[in-house]
């Protein structure tokens, strides 16, 4: 897929604030700190469309971006920011439920998870509730260019067996890196092909 366009479409804090065209749409979250801010501005080659923050929890609301002016890229708040107090967790959290269970839209959830460590068990509890929810994901990890090829590998092969305690099989996945735009072509491939399929 080529991006040829891609415009900041509006933020919201429930799905009723949303963008009113219904154009498929394709989220991304993750831990806050993963790095979703640089992956989507390289999926999209333009640096300046996600605001990238060296302070993590930066995100807190819903932000559509129009892409090829035919489905939505949506960045969602990361969840897990430890420094947030209780309320302000929920209150994120209230956010994020709100448009994953509720928006009619939402074709695919990308969930990001840091390569350099093992998968902690915040993602996975999140990763169990989309189960519980229905809505379907894939997994990106991130920053795969950050250490050696054989601490990746039995980083990444220790997820996939945390994965497995809950899951009959693994969902998709992809590697990425931002700074090398590991990933960039099989993501947007990945939902090209679902956009073919709709």
């Amino acid at each position: 897929m080529n991006v040829s366009t891609a415009v900041f479409a509006g933020s919201s804090t429930r799905v009723t604030g949303k963008p009113q065209r219904n154009l498929p749409e394709f989220a991304f979250i993750g831990r806050s700190n993963v790095g979703k801010s640089s992956l989507i501005n390289m999926l999209c080659r333009n640096s300046t469309l996600a605001k990238t923050s060296s302070t993590p929890g930066k995100t807190k609301l819903v932000n559509h971006f129009l892409i090829n002016d035919s489905w939505y890229l949506v960045d969602l708040p990361g969840y897990g920011y430890a420094k947030a107090d209780r309320k302000g967790r929920e209150e994120i959290a209230e956010v994020i439920r709100d448009y994953i269970t509720g928006s009619p839209d939402l074709q695919l959830l990308f969930v990001l998870v840091d390569s350099r460590h093992v998968i902690g068990r915040i993602d996975l509890d999140f990763i169990a509730e989309l189960g519980e929810h229905g809505i379907p994901f894939a997994i990106i990890f991130t920053k795969c260019d950050k250490q050696g090829p054989n601490v990746f590998a039995r980083t990444l092969e220790e997820d996939k067996a945390l994965l497995l305690q809950q899951w009959e099989s693994l969902p998709d996945m992809f590697l990425s890196s931002s700074e090398k735009g590991t990933g960039r072509a099989e993501i947007l491939g990945y939902v090209e092909k679902i956009l073919n399929n709709i």
